[in-house]
């Protein structure tokens, strides 16, 4: 299951937040993200950003992104849209870590 988290971000405050699950099998990891990413600004009623250089370097890195006015081609009432992967096998690992304190 690939789970990526949709946020929309203004005044250092989120607006709104959705999560999108595929279980699709046999996609790779950046189909998976593409079409988590349609998914989302389907969602938020926004035109699909343009993935740049920026994109390319935070998200294999640290497994989020941004997408300020220069991914977008229209006039956006947001400071950005972050995404997420939520990654189930480092939420587990938190968790124990929790429960041994």
């Amino acid at each position: 299951m690939f789970r990526l988290w949709g946020k929309v971000y203004k005044n250092n405050k989120m607006l709104k937040d959705t999560v999108i699950e595929l279980n699709e099998e046999g996609l790779s990891k950046d189909d998976l993200t593409y079409d988590c990413l349609d998914k989302i600004c389907y969602e938020f009623d926004l035109q699909h950003p343009m993935w740049l250089n920026d994109n390319n370097k935070d998200y294999p890195a640290y497994g989020k992104t941004s997408f300020k006015q220069d991914h977008f081609i229209e006039q956006i009432d947001f400071d950005y849209l972050e995404i997420e992967i939520i990654d189930e096998e480092k939420e587990k690992k938190k968790r124990r870590k929790i429960r041994r304190i």
